[in-house]
């Protein structure tokens, strides 16, 4: 739906921007990426493992729709004793490999027999795709057993990929093996993972996976494709674990880093906070590594002892988390000689990381017990008296953070950075445009951990990234003293049952991806931004009525390069109707040729899809700059100007 139903045009629209005077500093750690466990992110999503139910601990008391059965089309499609004539399948709830995967699946298969995994809604299949797998098994048969393992269509008549697994035997091992798609194959994700029983007998399976070619051919990586898309965002930080994840639906399956580090056989695993399981095959190292691939730091978030069912501990009794917290950070820039910066090094990566933000826990502001000022004073002095280089992030805003502390009679609370959030439509992302002119430079500095325009599903339209752009012009404009900021949820699987959020940045399948027009504007600001703020004088902007609100139609964010003198100028129109603005450059010499960057599309409403991911892109033009130019911004246009 169209914002601008009307527009009034003024006579002239400028734009005068103060070179001589940008003297404020954009924050080097401005634009960044935010994720968490939700619509599949990680499980059937950027961790690139692709079998479903590994070590089978998706079984909820026969309710589960199952991804392992045995071959029969219209077969059983859930966790009981399954018989296809040929072969059964059940539970072992303590026949296992370890602690941490306590079951197996008991197989009792004749000769031919075939087992599947449905995976994530598919497999993807490529051409001279390369794949390795492994699992462990083991039989009662007196001799030595061997499985061939397959990549097959979904009606079964076509195999991709297969090889033989051989000498299986009485006690459970790891059968490691590959399987590569020849060059003739036509890209698909209809297939299913399959393991056929060479001879007939009983057997025992867990911890089954299959990863394809990762991002940097990391072991337990990471998806390429998601990777690279991650990289053309410019990221200079990655907030993790990120959002709800953080608590926990309570204090069992929060995220406990300690177990997601060291093998990824003997991780236990959690349930995500929505609704689905969690390997924590992407553990600590793993959001650590990608980071590094993406070119980002970690800001890393900390389990301050409250949960999103509302449980909590109180200040008094917080100190073995604050502990934890203190030996997570020691994970991540700990020296060898440390104790956990030793586990990093045991774990593959000799060298610490960069972390210069801590946060807190994880909106906090749900809790209505009052105690973040108590248990968050706790974390803050004994982070700060270990690392006094570390910012530490408070997830409430100062006010409620004073009035809890007054209620519960907590005193000398202090921090350094309020995250902030916000999810809003895009009309009201114009409205806050200039929230941050106002606040108070004296701190404390701002972190907007979350924000979105929420129009368009499962990722957003057109419409939503003018309202992202007009937002984060906003913030750009006041990157003084808002110091980071990152949009969510950054991803989305968009197979049925994938999403429990809409309006996403990034969506994909088993097979393919795609970016929003959300995407495609950040790439394009997070990709074009200067050292120091550029004061800018306006006059002449239109004004737009959106459902009987008149508001400007225009918006905008200038920076320059303190080095190199380059501008880059960002302008948003909103409206309906084309403008011709005159951009004025005062105080300093430009370049005469410019660089102009354009997403737009004719309806507002426009958007990419898994089918068609190039609706919406943007182009490059150049353009004639100088002390004085003119420049005519198209309807529903993010425009970037670099000269």
């Amino acid at each position: 739906m169209s914002l601008a139903l009307s527009t009034l045009l003024p006579a002239q629209t400028t734009f005068t921007l103060h070179l001589d005077e940008a003297d404020k500093t954009v924050s080097p750690t401005l634009y960044g990426l935010m994720t968490e466990e939700i619509n599949y992110s990680y499980e059937g999503g950027l961790y690139a493992q692709l079998i479903r139910n590994t070590s089978f601990k998706e079984d909820r008391n026969g309710q589960q729709p199952n991804p392992w059965t045995p071959w029969k089309s219209g077969g059983p499609k859930f966790w009981t004793l399954a018989d296809t004539g040929a072969s059964k399948i059940a539970i072992e709830q303590s026949d296992g490999i370890n602690r941490a995967n306590p079951k197996s699946l008991r197989w009792e298969a004749a000769r031919g027999s075939r087992l599947l995994n449905d995976g994530y809604w598919g497999f993807p299949v490529r051409p001279n795709e390369h794949y390795n797998g492994a699992f462990y098994a083991k039989t009662d048969g007196s001799t030595p057993a061997s499985f061939t393992v397959s990549l097959i269509s979904t009606d079964g008549k076509t195999v991709y990929a297969s090889t033989r697994v051989t000498g299986i035997g009485k006690t459970w091992s790891r059968y490691a093996f590959s399987l590569s798609a020849p060059a003739s194959v036509k890209a698909t994700k209809d297939t299913k993972f399959c393991i056929t029983a060479d001879e007939g007998g009983k057997y025992w399976l867990t911890r089954a996976t299959l990863f394809p070619e990762t991002f940097n051919n990391r072991p337990n990586g990471l998806r390429r494709d998601l990777m690279t898309m991650m990289r053309a965002m410019h990221p200079k930080f990655l907030r993790f674990p990120g959002g709800n994840y953080v608590e926990g639906n309570d204090f069992r399956n929060r995220f406990d880093w300690k177990r997601t580090i060291g093998d990824p056989d003997e991780r236990p695993g959690h349930m995500s906070p929505w609704g689905y399981p969690s390997t924590d095959g992407m553990g600590l190292l793993e959001f650590l590594e990608w980071t590094e691939d993406v070119g980002a730091e970690p800001l890393l978030a900390v389990f301050a002892g409250y949960t999103l069912n509302g449980d909590y501990v109180p200040g008094d009794y917080v100190d073995g988390f604050v502990r934890d917290a203190l030996d997570e950070i020691e994970y991540v820039i700990g020296d060898p000689e440390t104790k956990w910066g030793a586990q990093r090094v045991k774990d593959g990566h000799p060298a610490p990381f960069p972390l210069h933000y801590v946060e807190i826990g994880n909106e906090d502001f749900f809790d209505n017990s009052a105690s973040y000022p108590g248990r968050f004073k706790k974390f803050y002095e004994a982070i700060k008296a270990k690392y006094p280089q570390l910012q530490l992030i408070s997830t409430v805003d100062a006010k409620r953070m004073a009035d809890d502390a007054k209620a519960t009679g907590v005193e000398g609370v202090r921090y350094d950075i309020i995250d902030e959030h916000y999810y809003r439509s895009t009309a009201d992302m114009y409205r806050a445009f200039h929230q941050y002119d106002s606040y108070d430079r004296k701190g404390p500095k701002i972190f907007c951990g979350e924000w979105a325009s929420r129009e368009g599903e499962p990722t957003t339209n057109m419409n939503a990234a003018l309202g992202d752009a007009a937002w984060m012009a906003g913030m750009e404009r006041n990157s003084d003293i808002v110091v980071a900021h990152c949009y969510a949820p950054l991803f989305v699987n968009v197979n049925p049952h994938g999403m429990q959020w809409k309006s996403d940045l990034i969506g994909y399948d088993a097979l393919n991806a795609y970016g929003s027009p959300s995407y495609y504007a950040q790439c394009m600001f997070a990709g074009n931004v200067g050292d120091r703020i550029i004061p800018v004088e306006v006059n002449g902007v239109p004004k737009m009525d959106v459902k009987g609100t008149k508001m400007d139609q225009l918006y905008y964010s200038a920076t320059r390069d303190a080095k190199t003198g380059k501008v880059y100028l960002k302008l948003v129109n909103g409206g309906a109707t084309s403008v011709t603005v005159t951009v004025n450059n005062a105080g300093a010499k430009t370049g005469s040729k410019g660089m102009w960057t354009v997403l737009k599309s004719a309806k507002p409403e426009d958007t990419n899809s898994i089918d068609h991911p190039r609706n919406i892109v943007p182009s490059t033009s150049k353009l004639k700059t100088g002390k004085t130019f003119k420049m005519t911004l198209a309807p529903y246009s993010v425009n970037v100007i670099a000269y």
